[in-house]
């Protein structure tokens, strides 16, 4: 609905897969799935999310998505004064197994919004070097690239693969 709504979201991430294990008020931990899971790529749209991530072991997945599915819609359910489900449908994954993929997939991401180079809530600026957090880990994509300026390169460069990009999005869809 708002900014706050959306860092809080960010903030979920974080929790889960920062290097530091967080605690909640009463000091407990919070699960780490830092070992489990690593972001590569996040864009946070109004009405659905893209995490492009990483996976060390079988269930990381399934545990990040339940716990900050679990934990942000307390938080806006409370928020908003709602009730009920947030989310529809069980999340949407598909196994990147081609690597000729994966700059694409990232761009892909960071291209979802509109006003893409001034959206805040996306990794693009982790990727070029304006942002930094232990919690999400560009460099599976930048190690493809010369440096940050290639992959600045590449985005812009993204109407000229549109057809890769429209492939990728039914594929991912589907």
């Amino acid at each position: 609905m708002d900014d706050a709504d959306y860092v809080v979201f960010l903030n979920l991430l974080k929790r889960y897969l920062s290097d530091d294990q967080a605690k909640d008020v009463k000091g407990r931990k919070y699960t780490s799935l830092h070992d489990d899971v690593e972001l590569v790529s996040f864009c946070l749209m109004p009405n659905h999310f893209h995490l492009l991530m990483y996976l060390q072991t079988t269930t990381g997945i399934t545990q990040l998505l339940r716990n900050v599915t679990a934990s942000y819609s307390v938080y806006f359910n409370k928020r908003h004064g709602r009730v009920g489900h947030l989310f529809q449908e069980r999340f949407k994954a598909s196994m990147i197994d081609n690597e000729g993929y994966l700059d694409h997939i990232s761009r892909y991401i960071h291209l979802n919004p509109m006003s893409f180079r001034t959206w805040e809530y996306s990794s693009l600026p982790y990727y070029l070097g304006t942002k930094s957090a232990s919690w999400v880990k560009p460099e599976r994509i930048l190690q493809l690239f010369k440096d940050s300026e290639e992959y600045n390169a590449f985005v812009n460069d993204y109407v000229a693969n549109d057809t890769m990009l429209n492939e990728i999005e039914s594929e991912l869809a589907g």
